[in-house]
Protein backbone atom coordinates (compact mmCIF):
# COMPACT_ATOMS: atom_id res chain seq x y z
CA UNK A 1 0.00 0.00 0.00
CA UNK A 2 2.48 2.45 0.96
CA UNK A 3 4.93 1.17 -1.79
CA UNK A 4 2.91 3.22 -4.75
CA UNK A 5 3.03 6.52 -2.76
CA UNK A 6 6.63 6.52 -2.26
CA UNK A 7 7.14 6.64 -6.49
CA UNK A 8 5.74 9.78 -6.59
CA UNK A 9 8.24 12.29 -5.69
CA UNK A 10 6.74 15.68 -4.86
CA UNK A 11 8.07 17.53 -7.97
CA UNK A 12 5.97 14.63 -9.76
CA UNK A 13 3.09 15.39 -8.53
CA UNK A 14 3.45 19.22 -8.84
CA UNK A 15 3.93 18.45 -12.42
CA UNK A 16 0.66 15.99 -12.60
CA UNK A 17 -0.98 18.59 -11.45
CA UNK A 18 0.01 21.55 -13.41
CA UNK A 19 -0.73 18.85 -16.24
CA UNK A 20 -4.23 18.68 -15.51
CA UNK A 21 -5.28 21.92 -14.79
CA UNK A 22 -4.11 22.92 -18.59
CA UNK A 23 -5.92 20.04 -19.69
CA UNK A 24 -9.27 20.98 -17.71
CA UNK A 25 -8.78 24.39 -18.67
CA UNK A 26 -8.32 23.78 -22.50
CA UNK A 27 -11.58 21.73 -22.51
CA UNK A 28 -13.10 24.79 -20.89
CA UNK A 29 -12.09 27.07 -23.80
CA UNK A 30 -12.15 24.62 -26.38
CA UNK A 31 -16.41 24.06 -25.11
CA UNK A 32 -16.37 28.37 -24.83
CA UNK A 33 -15.38 28.43 -28.25
CA UNK A 34 -17.62 25.96 -29.82
CA UNK A 35 -20.26 27.20 -28.27
CA UNK A 36 -19.17 30.93 -29.66
CA UNK A 37 -19.06 29.30 -33.13
CA UNK A 38 -22.34 27.86 -33.27
CA UNK A 39 -23.90 30.47 -31.60
CA UNK A 40 -22.88 33.32 -34.22
CA UNK A 41 -24.86 34.77 -36.18
CA UNK A 42 -22.11 36.60 -38.19
CA UNK A 43 -20.63 33.87 -40.06
CA UNK A 44 -21.68 31.80 -42.54
CA UNK A 45 -21.93 27.54 -42.56
CA UNK A 46 -18.78 27.26 -44.62
CA UNK A 47 -16.95 29.88 -42.48
CA UNK A 48 -17.90 28.18 -38.89
CA UNK A 49 -17.04 24.49 -41.06
CA UNK A 50 -13.82 26.02 -41.62
CA UNK A 51 -13.09 27.29 -37.39
CA UNK A 52 -14.23 23.93 -36.53
CA UNK A 53 -11.90 21.81 -38.78
CA UNK A 54 -9.78 24.60 -37.99
CA UNK A 55 -9.57 23.39 -34.07
CA UNK A 56 -9.54 19.51 -34.45
CA UNK A 57 -6.73 19.53 -36.51
CA UNK A 58 -4.60 22.14 -34.41
CA UNK A 59 -6.47 21.84 -31.29
CA UNK A 60 -4.51 24.61 -29.31
CA UNK A 61 -3.23 26.63 -32.15
CA UNK A 62 -6.60 26.78 -33.84
CA UNK A 63 -8.58 27.81 -29.87
CA UNK A 64 -5.46 30.70 -29.64
CA UNK A 65 -6.05 31.54 -33.24
CA UNK A 66 -10.19 31.93 -32.95
CA UNK A 67 -9.44 33.37 -29.34
CA UNK A 68 -7.09 36.18 -31.44
CA UNK A 69 -9.19 36.50 -33.80
CA UNK A 70 -12.95 36.61 -33.01
CA UNK A 71 -12.26 37.14 -28.91
CA UNK A 72 -13.85 40.83 -29.38
CA UNK A 73 -16.72 39.21 -31.02
CA UNK A 74 -17.20 36.03 -28.34
CA UNK A 75 -17.78 39.05 -25.65
CA UNK A 76 -20.08 41.18 -27.63
CA UNK A 77 -21.74 37.58 -27.99
CA UNK A 78 -21.87 36.74 -24.14
CA UNK A 79 -23.51 40.30 -23.70
CA UNK A 80 -25.85 39.62 -26.00
CA UNK A 81 -26.64 36.71 -24.48
CA UNK A 82 -27.03 37.90 -20.83
CA UNK A 83 -29.39 40.43 -21.79
CA UNK A 84 -31.75 37.92 -23.55
CA UNK A 85 -31.80 35.96 -20.76
CA UNK A 86 -32.06 39.16 -18.55
CA UNK A 87 -35.12 40.19 -20.56
CA UNK A 88 -36.49 36.80 -20.69
CA UNK A 89 -36.25 36.68 -16.61
CA UNK A 90 -37.99 40.14 -16.48
CA UNK A 91 -40.88 38.98 -18.71
CA UNK A 92 -41.18 36.32 -16.66
CA UNK A 93 -41.41 37.94 -13.20
CA UNK A 94 -43.84 40.51 -14.87
CA UNK A 95 -45.25 37.73 -16.05
CA UNK A 96 -46.04 35.66 -12.84
CA UNK A 97 -46.76 38.75 -10.91
CA UNK A 98 -49.64 39.77 -12.78
CA UNK A 99 -48.25 43.19 -14.05
CA UNK A 100 -48.82 44.18 -17.15
CA UNK A 101 -46.87 47.34 -18.45
CA UNK A 102 -49.65 49.22 -18.10
CA UNK A 103 -50.02 48.36 -14.65
CA UNK A 104 -46.34 49.94 -14.03
CA UNK A 105 -47.78 53.16 -15.81
CA UNK A 106 -50.60 53.27 -13.72
CA UNK A 107 -48.41 53.00 -10.31
CA UNK A 108 -45.86 55.43 -11.59
CA UNK A 109 -48.47 58.27 -12.23
CA UNK A 110 -49.98 57.18 -8.67
CA UNK A 111 -46.66 57.76 -7.47
CA UNK A 112 -46.24 61.06 -8.82
CA UNK A 113 -49.69 62.32 -7.92
CA UNK A 114 -48.79 61.40 -4.59
CA UNK A 115 -45.43 63.69 -4.88
CA UNK A 116 -43.51 60.56 -4.22
CA UNK A 117 -41.54 60.86 -6.75
CA UNK A 118 -40.96 64.38 -9.16
CA UNK A 119 -41.71 64.33 -13.09
CA UNK A 120 -38.30 64.09 -14.09
CA UNK A 121 -37.85 60.26 -12.07
CA UNK A 122 -41.30 59.43 -13.53
CA UNK A 123 -40.18 60.23 -16.96
CA UNK A 124 -36.98 58.20 -16.19
CA UNK A 125 -39.19 55.51 -14.79
CA UNK A 126 -41.71 55.74 -17.37
CA UNK A 127 -39.22 55.11 -20.60
CA UNK A 128 -37.50 52.21 -18.68
CA UNK A 129 -41.02 50.56 -18.50
CA UNK A 130 -41.94 51.44 -22.13
CA UNK A 131 -38.95 49.94 -23.56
Amino acid sequence: MFAASTNWGLGEVLWAMLYFTCFFIWIWLAISVFIDIFRSRDMGGLHKAVWVVAIIAFNLFGILAYLIVRGGKMHEHEIEAAKAQDAAMQNYIRNAAGTTPADELHRLADLKDRGVIDQAEFDKLKSKVVS
